[in-house]
């Protein structure tokens, strides 16, 4: 599965844009009140990829084994220090309303943790390579 992910900031605007396999999307996310930026920050999106994942995850997987499951609520929490510090102490918590015995819900969300694919990506430590560096002058 390719996923692209995007940004496009100036002081006209601010987009963000995602696609998997050739479907794009654009996620309404605003600038920041001076222009320069978005108004959430790489951490706050990360922590958000983190739930999100592990959300949808939680939904494949109960459908999978058959487990009814009516609300998922995840919240990641974590700490960043000094400009070029990565995150460190991340955790996340999870509640879920469902009609399937308690154990059987434990189990499938410890089974879940183990799949989460960002969580994972995360775990093992990904090298991420600055591919390539365009400058453009002002048309003027």
């Amino acid at each position: 599965m390719r996923i692209t992910a995007g940004i496009r900031n100036s002081l006209e605007g601010h987009t963000a844009t995602v696609s998997t396999q050739g479907r794009d999307r654009e996620v309404p996310i605003p600038p920041r009140s001076e222009g320069r930026g978005s108004a959430v920050n790489g951490g706050e999106l990360l922590f958000l990829a983190l739930a999100t994942c592990y959300g949808n995850d939680v939904y494949r997987e109960a459908a999978a084994a058959g487990i009814p499951i009516d609300a998922v609520e995840v919240t990641v929490e974590g700490e960043f220090g000094g400009p070029g510090d990565p995150a460190h102490g991340i955790t996340y918590r999870v509640v879920v309303t469902s009609p399937a015995e308690t154990d059987v819900v434990r189990e499938l969300l410890r089974r879940t943790d183990g799949l989460a694919e960002i969580q994972n990506t995360l775990r093992v430590g990904t090298p991420v390579i600055l591919d390539s560096v365009e400058v453009r002058t002002p048309a003027g």
